[in-house]
């Protein structure tokens, strides 16, 4: 019997290139990547061009068991769209819905939609972590799209029987991570003092390798269909016990000032960060029990070991 042939949107990101190695590693399923632009996964697998705002190139997916729905608009810190909700949901849910219906209308089993942890919200109360069931409370543009593909995608899937699995991960490090965690490390690595050194809140993380795990769980995991899950590394830091740890993993000292939480917001109301503070100082923390109880599933890397080889990867790339 042949393996089951997965498709991968989105393979040529940090989610997607990760999951598409992790499949080519284990053989127990058969990756076929769509991708937008450049690749360098050309000649490890099957490779289609995709574009979620063009439905002719939308892949033939007359032999796919399973779709891996990672390619989104992503979240970015500087929207410069006039009109940012609408430039989301053409991607994120009008493209969604339009691939999912394709997915559908091929026979296809099962769709995984890698949405965000924003469907939740932006911040919670220490210690009273966000819950998959919750009800949503999304957060900008970003957020909403996503909510907004979910709920469409939950109606599609009662509608045609076609099995909906949400995952919805909050901030995803490893390897090669960009944005905000690549600020951090650069800081660290040139031991800029950081005003960070008296926040006091908790905030969940999860590592790709643990990201991809639950994933790959969810492929052909019979408790996983119709369901929606939260992920992390099991673990949540403050971001000064962040800071600390890889400042710990690139071997530099963490120079962080106790600047008090009052002072920081008012220094980013002067510069305009005040939303770039506030999800520094706040908490955002994940309650994934539920991944446990129903598939069996815990976080298989562990964080301290998954910092090292952030800051390793880093660190190999600042000496080429």
């Amino acid at each position: 019997m042949n393996a089951a042939k997965i498709l991968i949107t989105g393979a040529s990101g940090f989610v997607g290139e990760a999951l598409v190695f992790k499949l080519l590693v284990d053989k127990k399923f058969r990756p076929v990547a769509a991708v937008r632009g450049a690749s360098r996964l050309h000649g490890l697998c099957p490779v289609v061009p995709f574009d979620l705002t063009d439905a002719q190139t939308l892949p033939v997916l007359t032999d796919i068991d399973v779709v891996i729905h990672a390619a989104a608009r992503v979240h970015v810190m500087s929207e410069t769209a006039t009109d940012a909700l609408t430039e989301f949901r053409k991607v994120n849910v009008e493209g969604t819905l339009m691939l999912a219906q394709r997915a559908a209308d091929a026979g296809v089993k099962r769709f995984i939609f890698i949405s965000s942890i924003k469907v939740n919200g932006e911040s919670t109360i220490t210690g009273k972590p966000f819950m998959s069931d919750d009800t949503p409370n999304p957060s900008g543009p970003y957020g909403v799209s996503k909510h907004e593909a979910e709920e469409l995608l939950k109606k599609l899937g009662k509608d045609t029987g076609m099995e909906v699995v949400i995952i919805r991960p909050p901030l995803v490090y490893g390897p090669g991570v960009k944005a905000n965690f690549l600020s951090m490390l650069n800081a660290l690595s040139k031991g800029i003092p950081l005003p960070l050194g008296a926040i006091r809140n908790q905030r969940s993380l999860v590592a790709i390798g643990n990201l991809v795990s639950l994933i790959v769980t969810c492929i052909d995991h019979p408790a996983a269909a119709n369901q929606t899950f939260l992920v992390s590394d099991g673990e949540d830091l403050s971001t000064p016990q962040l800071l600390r740890r890889l400042a710990r993993a690139l071997g530099k000292p963490a120079r962080l000032l106790p600047l008090p939480e009052c002072l920081l917001m008012l220094a980013a109301a002067v510069l305009g960060k005040q939303a770039v503070v506030r999800r520094i100082c706040g908490s955002l923390q994940v309650d994934i029990g539920k991944n446990r109880q129903l598939l069996g599933w815990t976080p298989p890397v562990n964080m301290e070991k998954a910092l090292r080889q952030t800051a390793g990867y880093y660190q190999e790339r600042q000496t080429k």
